[in-house]
């Protein structure tokens, strides 16, 4: 359970964002376009370049894209822009434009976007086959003609930045599935194909368990088995189709932003409007009951299975089993004021610091303490999937009563199945529902709030 994640050129993205608007703001400055508001007509422009970027995954190209692929996406994103350029003029009435500068400044933002888009598109190819940077380690498992194939794609298209380590022959004497896994960990393997084929019903679980346990991605080399009618994300490697298993909407650019602007916004208001004075009485109250510092510090488990300090009001006297042990009910430990908060979820505001940090969410499955997590990922079935996103203050187990102390295994795998059930279902629609139940919750009270 040491896997971390890596980082594949997160930043690339916004980079290539944000050097292309600077191309369609500079270049107004160099036409006689005759707007009547320079900074209107450019806060137009950028606002919707976002919009139909997001729209048409403008920057959305992968290692194994085409150069074809990527004119194409350069004339859909230059068509839409086309449309909104010259919606300006009716839209904020503006008869005095000049027609043929917007078309000069069309054509020049086209040129300049296009050879920057297909300049870096080669250069980060030349950069992979050639500094080897960028590179993802992958293993094979199944030895016929299309996993053939797909080795070639791997060995020959140093461009593609995919490092083959390892083919595991399912007809082999002595070929076990664990085997697999115990390579992939201890060669930090970042994805997994297989030839769909070559493994029954039980290997593919058994290998889907793995891949979601242990943060791995899975890919499918198809036939036509049972697996297609699952929700799957279908791509080419030159000429071999490759399917995903999972897609998780919040690993859209657009969805991740809505939902990190929805974050910050909730966790600003929260914290101006509420904890700004609420914080001095809380520790007013709890300095008066028992001795100890206003708030408690825990290290808890986040996306991508990274470690952060979780911060809550201290609702427990301080003693040394606060990392070991949840709070029971009737648990001695918890002081007076403790019991209040702990009922109305008072305790639990001061993450909101931790959303604002970027370390959590206001919705997501709920961070356990860094012991309980180590031992329910090896007890309770694709728990690690829920490291797939944030943790929330808040989320679909909560508000379903799947909260407090766990008592059985049970417990465990309902928590695991509503946060699965989120992670692929999410929408902000889905976000403002379960802050809006969380609230109704802590009015009524929770039988499990102790």
């Amino acid at each position: 359970m040491d896997y971390k994640g890596r980082r594949y050129s997160g930043f690339m993205k916004p980079l290539f964002g944000l050097i292309d608007l600077s191309i369609i703001i500079a270049t107004v400055f160099f036409f006689p376009i005759n707007m009547s508001n320079t900074y209107l007509f450019v806060s137009y422009l950028s606002v919707l370049w976002i919009v139909i970027s997001f729209k048409n995954h403008f920057y959305e190209v992968q290692r194994h894209t085409k150069i074809v692929q990527v004119i194409i996406l350069l004339f859909r994103q230059m068509f839409f822009f086309a449309i909104i350029l010259y919606t300006y003029i009716g839209v904020f009435k503006q008869p005095n434009i000049s027609r043929w500068a917007l078309a000069e400044y069309l054509g020049t933002v086209f040129v300049l976007i296009s050879f920057v888009k297909i300049l870096t598109f080669i250069l980060l190819r030349k950069y992979r086959s050639a500094l080897k940077g960028n590179i993802r380690n992958v293993v094979v498992i199944g030895k016929n003609e299309k996993t053939r194939q797909l080795i070639d794609i791997f060995n020959s298209r140093l461009d593609f930045g995919y490092k083959f380590k390892k083919q595991f022959n399912t007809k082999k004497e002595g070929f076990s599935m664990q085997d697999c896994f115990d390579y992939v960990i201890e060669n930090d393997i970042d994805e997994i194909y297989f030839s769909i084929a070559e493994l029954c019903n039980k290997q593919i679980n058994d290998l889907v368990n793995f891949a979601d346990n242990n943060l791995r991605e899975l890919k499918f080399i198809p036939d036509n088995k049972d697996i297609f009618t699952k929700k799957l994300t279908y791509e080419y490697y030159d000429y071999i189709p490759i399917l995903s298993l999972r897609e998780i909407p919040l690993q859209e650019p657009l969805n991740k932003f809505l939902k990190r602007v929805f974050d910050m916004a909730f966790s600003l208001v929260i914290i101006f409007g509420l904890l700004s004075w609420l914080i001095p009485i809380m520790a007013v109250l709890i300095k008066l009951e028992s001795r100890g510092p206003v708030f408690f510090k825990q290290k808890r488990n986040g996306i991508k299975y990274k470690e952060f300090n979780c911060y809550k009001f201290r609702s427990m006297t301080p003693n040394t089993k606060a990392n070991l042990h949840q709070a029971t009910k009737g648990d001695q430990r918890i002081t007076k004021v403790g019991e209040f908060m702990r009922k109305t979820s008072i305790d639990e505001l001061p993450q909101f610091f931790n959303v604002l940090f970027g370390d959590m969410s206001v919705v997501g499955p709920r961070p356990h303490m860094v012991y309980h997590t180590d031992l329910y990922a090896k007890k309770v079935d694709k728990f690690m999937v829920r490291h797939f996103v944030k943790p929330g203050i808040t989320g679909l187990a909560q508000t379903k009563g799947c909260r407090g102390e766990i008592e059985t295994d049970v417990d465990m795998i309902n928590r695991v199945k509503y946060d699965i059930f989120y992670i692929e279902n999410w929408s902000l629609v889905l976000d403002v529902k379960l802050v809006v139940q969380t609230f109704l919750n802590a009015v009524k009270g929770e039988e499990k709030a102790y």
